[in-house]
């Protein structure tokens, strides 16, 4: 994912583990990477509780980094204001859920996409938000184990990660 992220191709990729594998921590070093290039990168939950436990946890992690969440249910003003942040470059990294998607949401120098959950956005809604971008990397996350075969039947061009193991502790 590394090598993909400071190559001049764009990444395409699946990142597949259990629950608890470290697909999270993998997509924050992700973040971090694409943010210290000078991009904006945008994580997509599929819940509210889930988009606000991964902004709870970068802004612990990467601390400085201006980590904004966009939630469906905000106060109009909170909300216009962070879509101001993202279309002005303020906001380094973006999470929310398909808030994220909105016609309205308009990012300055968006560099990666995240799709946590990925089976549980549809690909017009997967396919939106990449499209916020110019050329953005994409990544996908999933703990549904899906055999390369049928993942290439499926996502076709896309390369796939797995994480097989689980962290110490775990």
């Amino acid at each position: 994912i590394y090598n993909d992220l400071v190559s001049n191709s764009r990444m395409n990729r699946l990142l597949q583990g259990d629950v608890g594998s470290g697909k999270t921590i993998v997509a924050i070093i992700g973040l971090y990477i694409n943010y210290l290039s000078g991009y904006q990168g945008a994580l997509m939950a599929p819940t509210e509780i889930l988009a606000i436990q991964h902004a709870s946890n970068i802004k612990k992690i990467l601390p400085g980094v201006n980590v904004v969440l966009l939630k469906v249910k905000m106060k109009v003003k909170e909300k216009r204001e962070i879509k101001d942040m993202i279309k002005s470059g303020n906001a380094d990294i973006i999470i929310g859920t398909h808030s994220l998607i909105s016609d309205d949401v308009v990012y300055k120098n968006l560099g990666f996409v995240i799709t946590d959950e990925q089976h549980r956005f549809g690909v017009n809604q997967r396919g939106n938000l990449k499209n916020k971008g110019k050329k953005p990397d994409i990544l996908y996350l999933s703990a549904t184990p899906i055999p390369r075969t049928y993942a290439l039947t499926l996502y076709g061009d896309m390369d796939i990660s797995s994480i097989r193991t689980m962290p110490n502790g775990r």
